[in-house]
């Protein structure tokens, strides 16, 4: 991937621009995680694309080389609560705005993967962030494709170790996602804390009924 979508925003005079991306809108099970990447525009990360066309091995090598790199970075969640309360885009948002917030330096402008642009305020102050809604933004832009990777790394990890708390679902091969070894899991176990309930009660199981008894 070439920065070119990038550059053309720093080659207007904008050096702390900040790349989003959000990992686990699909799963059945744990949190969206954001993350937030300032690049330096002096400093190339070389192999960074959209973290779906990466295997985990090519994740993880070029984790620790984007934190290196960056200006700033910063994560952010919003919990299996949040998103049952909230719907799963309310809390993607929030997770972004956890992850904002959390950077050093208030971002000039930002770039956000998907077709929604939503508003922020850097820390609930001041006027609302500049930004652009980009599709298939971490494809085209290195900044948002950085954000992908370490929101996936960090993700994954997290449901890696919550395998070990939960382990009749297999979230450390699945990650929360409705594989049929989870699937199965919850129609002999029933859901557990990680579990999104009204994610759930949208699958369509031959014993729907016995497991909405267990939501409830």
């Amino acid at each position: 991937m070439t920065s070119n979508y990038d550059k053309l925003i720093w080659s207007e005079g904008i050096s702390i621009l900040a790349g989003i991306d959000e990992v686990g809108r699909g799963p059945l099970a744990g949190p969206v995680v954001a993350a937030a990447v300032v690049l330096d525009p002096s400093q190339r990360v070389y192999k960074v694309n959209d973290s779906k066309k990466l295997t985990e091995k090519e994740r993880k090598l070029l984790e620790p080389r984007i934190k290196e790199k960056a200006i700033h970075w910063a994560l952010g969640e919003a919990s299996v609560t949040e998103i049952d309360t909230l719907n799963i885009i309310n809390a993607t948002f929030l997770a972004m705005k956890r992850a904002i917030d959390k950077l050093n330096e208030r971002p000039q402008f930002f770039l956000i993967d998907g077709r929604d642009l939503p508003t922020f305020l850097y820390r609930d102050a001041g006027s609302p962030l500049k930004g652009r809604a980009v599709v298939k933004g971490d494809s085209i832009s290195v900044s948002i494709a950085s954000a992908s990777i370490l929101a996936k790394v960090y993700r994954d990890n997290l449901m890696i170790e919550m395998a070990e708390s939960y382990p009749h679902y297999g979230f450390e091969n699945n990650k929360g996602y409705a594989a049929k070894e989870h699937l199965d899991g919850i129609r002999k176990y029933g859901p557990c804390p990680l579990h999104r309930k009204k994610f759930i009660r949208k699958v369509s199981y031959k014993d729907a009924d016995q497991l909405s008894l267990s939501l409830d």
